[in-house]
């Protein structure tokens, strides 16, 4: 990213994002009539411009076009003035065709010295595949379970206590301990503070809730068996228990051959219940209990050992964005993107409606032909979909987006497409299907920031890079989130879910690449299991299936 700094300040107030840009972004609050510089030329505001919006460095006409990234980001509906500030009242999406052919964009690898030969700790598992945490999962095949989920939690929780479930929470703390039914142990001592001791290489017990499994088409129960086997076959899931209710659309039958098809060999435990074929609840609770602690031991007995980076896979996504995300946050994460596929890893970058706009770019990244094919009819029949229904991609900035500078969807999609950084695209995956090749890989999502982060973990990503603008408090059941925030304001005020603070960069204090090194070195750590993100610290485990209708 190039970048010319306003200069009639001795502090950065004015960034020119790329030298073919006509907009300017303000970093500053600056008033009408203010003078400002930039690339040598002194231009007067002809309006307030408030902190991250962009004003113009040329006068544009009616349908004239607003560049930004070096890319078409909008059309002005009616004249703008030099220095005008962009707002919806005056720009409208616009985006450039993506007639371009495949692998004509060239890439040059970022220099990874630093990071020849380092390795990870993570949990080796018997399919090649390498986890950055140790879980044993519980999930619903329908949302009639999700109350036997929810007593499934509290009891492994905490085994006792006072309240509608505390037999059963006896019942769990009585089979973990190997105790009779009339042995008791105080119920002062919950099963959580035991926990980390009595299983030192596992990461926990995971428990997903949901809305599906019945009552869509045979279409919505396809896709959540196979997010679910996703989950299942995760790196970083070592098991996993399944209630079924029994006459749900959602069959066990489907959600045992989605697994197969991802666990041929039959690798992984999975445990499966249903309650109609079940003597009773109790029966039926006792049982999964008696799965979980099982899964649990048998997780315990894998170690974390040394793994090579090749055995990462990023996810990246963003929510609550800025102004300021695509200058700093994302390129940010795009940095540490390049730098893993270069060291052999993988990043996937997801959330469809936010890549429109820029479509030829990563056409132009694709590999070949069939990839970026593969692409643009993913796009189209997305959206036909939302067309379909009334929408458009160019709903997608929401108020806050706009509220901060981002204002179609061509802007914020030049920006957040940044988080995939450079390199070539040599796969595109629809919802549900896994990660196959090493390097970055593009899959459809919507741009809710937990569906997209539900997908993301079910492709299999095994760390999830998560920029923000505004805050969000957004995790993951099976996958470590980091959060990067874009400007330090949010990083000091939201300090309890921030990560990482990119706002040096907007400050000409940081380089991308100085901070793409410190954060990879991050991710290294958090994969590791040598830190703990803050989602990860705040059990902030948000799972959200996307029903295939639409959801921008």
């Amino acid at each position: 990213m190039s970048a010319t700094i306003g200069t009639d300040s001795p502090a950065r107030i004015t960034l020119r994002i790329h030298p073919h840009d006509n907009v300017a972004v303000a970093l500053t609050d600056l008033p009408a009539g203010r003078q400002v510089v930039v690339d040598d030329r002194e231009i007067a505001l002809a309006d307030n411009v408030r902190h991250k919006h962009k004003f113009t460095l040329e006068a544009l006409s009616p349908g004239e076009i607003v560049t930004m990234y070096g890319v078409t980001v909008g059309k002005a509906t009616r004249a703008i003035p030099v220095g005008g500030v962009i707002s919806v009242d005056n720009v409208a999406h616009a985006t450039e065709s993506d007639d371009v052919q495949p692998g004509s964009k060239p890439w040059t690898p970022p220099d990874v010295t630093r990071f020849q030969g380092t390795t990870f700790d993570g949990f080796h598992r018997p399919d090649g595949s390498v986890g950055t945490a140790n879980l044993w999962l519980v999930i619903p095949l329908v949302f009639c379970e999700n109350r036997n989920i929810e007593v499934l939690r509290q009891c492994v929780a905490d085994a006792l206590g006072d309240d509608p479930y505390r037999d059963y929470k006896r019942m769990a703390r009585q089979m973990l301990d190997g105790l009779g039914d009339t042995e008791q142990r105080d119920a002062s001592d919950p099963l959580a503070a035991a926990a980390p001791t009595r299983f030192p290489n596992v990461d926990g017990v995971r428990f997903l809730t949901h809305t599906l499994g019945c009552g869509g088409t045979d279409d919505d129960a396809e896709a959540l068996c196979q997010l679910l086997a996703g989950y299942i076959c995760h790196s970083n899931v070592a098991g996993a228990t399944v209630l079924s209710l029994g006459c749900q659309k959602a069959q066990i039958q489907m959600l045992k051959a989605a697994v197969a098809a991802r666990d041929p060999q039959q690798l992984r435990t999975v445990d499966y219940f249903d309650q109609q074929s079940s003597p009773s609840e109790e029966a039926l609770i006792r049982n999964a209990l008696q799965s979980i602690f099982d899964g649990l031991a048998a997780a315990d007995r894998i170690p974390r050992q040394p793994a090579p980076l090749a055995k990462l896979t990023l996810g990246v996504e963003c929510g609550g964005s800025d102004g300021f995300s695509g200058i700093s946050a994302n390129p940010l994460v795009g940095g540490v993107v390049d730098r893993l596929v270069a060291l052999g890893g993988s990043g996937i970058l997801a959330e469809f409606p936010e890549l429109c706009g820029v479509e030829h770019e990563l056409v132009a990244r694709c590999t070949d032909a069939d990839v970026a094919g593969r692409f643009r009819d993913l796009m189209q029949a997305y959206q036909r979909h939302a067309a379909a229904v009334g929408a458009d991609f160019s709903m997608n900035p929401s108020p806050g987006n706009i509220r901060d500078g981002l204002i179609t969807d061509a802007m914020k999609s030049a920006g957040a497409a940044k988080k995939g950084g450079d390199g070539p695209v040599v796969d595109v995956l629809d919802y549900t299907e896994p990660h196959r090749r090493p390097g970055l890989s593009l899959l459809c999502t919507p741009g809710n920031d937990v569906e997209s982060t539900t997908a993301l973990a079910g492709s299999g990503a095994n760390l999830i890079v998560f920029t923000t603008g505004l805050g969000t408090p957004t995790g993951n059941p099976v996958t470590p989130v980091l959060k990067i925030a874009s400007n330090s304001e949010l990083a000091t005020r939201m300090r309890d879910i921030i990560d990482f603070d990119a706002g040096p960069i907007v400050r000409g204090e940081r380089s991308i690449d100085e901070l793409a090194e410190e954060l990879l070195a991050l991710c290294i750590e958090v994969a590791s299991g040598r830190h703990r993100s803050h989602a990860q610290r705040l059990s902030q485990h948000d799972f959200i299936p996307w029903k295939r209708g639409v959801s921008l």
